[in-house]
This record gives structure tokens, sequence and C-alpha cells, in this order.
């Protein structure tokens, strides 16, 4: 383990959130100190700490020992593929209510989806993810682009993402 790129990665991500020392050691139940050495390569964060941060941050608990961050969405070149039957479309719905939502979907179910009419074939919480255009979303996983697809964040605090693994 690099203690060098742990404190880098969480020096960058903590002011990527807007963060203070202090804020982040009080989410932590930790010194403001802690974090400085931390961050300054004196010390590692306790193993334990490794899920919170991570959830804190956005990131994998990987990532938190990855020298180069991976891209949210990436294109796959054709020769390395998989067959589209095998993979999944994610969807992560929180709610401002505090409600979470996990749906994975077989990208072979995806094309009921794409024939809706009304836009109302898939309603998660509320939110009517229906009125997305399926079609274009499966055509760029035809294409190759696999991560992140979309992100939104409603005025109402309510956050979906999704994504083709």
């Amino acid at each position: 383990m690099d203690n060098n790129v742990i404190g880098q990665n969480i020096a960058k991500w903590r002011r990527d959130k807007g963060l203070t020392q202090d804020q982040l050691a009080e989410q932590l139940s930790v010194s403001a100190q802690a974090v400085s050495k931390w961050e300054n390569d004196v010390s590692m964060p306790d193993i334990t700490m490794l899920p919170k941060l991570a959830e804190i941050f956005g990131v994998t608990i990987d990532q938190l020992f990855s020298r180069e961050p991976k891209p949210e969405t990436q294109y796959i070149a054709p020769e390395y593929r998989k067959d589209l039957d095998k993979m999944l479309l994610k969807i992560v719905v929180d709610s401002s209510d505090g409600d979470k939502v996990r749906v994975n979907v077989p990208l072979a179910l995806l094309r009921l989806l794409e024939g809706a009419e009304d836009g109302s074939a898939f309603n998660i919480n509320g939110i009517n993810l229906g009125a997305a255009d399926w079609a274009k979303v499966m055509q760029l996983i035809e294409q190759g682009v696999l991560g992140k697809l979309v992100e939104v964040d409603s005025a109402d605090g309510d956050h979906v993402e999704i994504f083709v693994e």
C-alpha cells in the first residue's frame, strides 16, 4: 500500500467535496490532526475507516488506493465488447425522502422499455424513467459505451444514475 496515493486521494476528494479537514474529521469521528496526517503521508486511516471514506467521497475502496481514476464512462473497442445479453443496465435512485432504490435490468429487457408508447413503462419511486429515450441509450451501449450514461439531480433533491456494466 502506498501512503502517498491514499493521502493524495483523500486530500483531492475532500477539496472536491468542499469539505475542510475539520468537517471530514467530524464525519469520521476522528481528529482534524488525523486527517492532516493522512493527507501529509504521515499515517494512514484505519482499515475500518475505508468504507466510510469511500461513501463520503462517492468512490470505491479500490479508487482510494488507485493512482489513476478510471473514467466514469468509457468506449470499448468492438473486439473487447461483451455479449449484450450478458450485460446489465443499473439504475440507482436516491430520493430526497431518503428512499434508496437499486434496480438491475438485463439489457435484453431494455427493449421492452423502448416500445412503451406513453412513457409509463418504468416508474421508480415516482420518478418516470420511461421518459428517457431508451432507443438512444441502447444505441450508445451497442456502440461500445459503458459505465455511467446518465446522472440527474432534480430540483427536488432526487438523484438518479443510470449505468451499464
